[in-house]
């Protein structure tokens, strides 16, 4: 098992948190459509929000796991910067995407 799985579940948790506080946290996942987006986030078809709760987090989850190997990069927070431009609400959510995106890059 990598080490930074500890640290990344528990990443993964305080995102989830952040996107529940900020009321962005949905009960009704997006369209079978959305969800096949070939799109980078599938900006064609949801929310940054929307990518993170139905995308992001659960093929996470399914990294951990089935315990597989991380992703060589992130590029996360990159994306959030451009998406929440001048957005003070965002900076908590913005800063745990940059914590994530440093555990990714971290040597195992």
């Amino acid at each position: 098992m990598d080490k930074r799985f500890p640290q990344v579940a528990e990443q993964l948790l305080l995102i989830e948190r952040e996107l529940r506080v900020l009321g962005w946290w949905r009960d009704a996942p997006p369209s079978p459509e959305a969800l096949a987006s070939n799109e980078p986030f599938a900006v064609d078809q949801m929310d940054f929000d929307q990518w993170l709760q139905w995308i992001f987090l659960p093929r996470m989850k399914v990294i951990l796991e089935r315990d597989l190997p991380l992703p060589n990069a992130s590029g996360i927070l990159e994306m959030a910067e451009m998406v929440y431009a001048g957005q003070q609400q965002t900076h908590t959510l913005q800063q745990l995407l940059a914590q994530f995106d440093r555990l990714i890059v971290e040597t195992r």
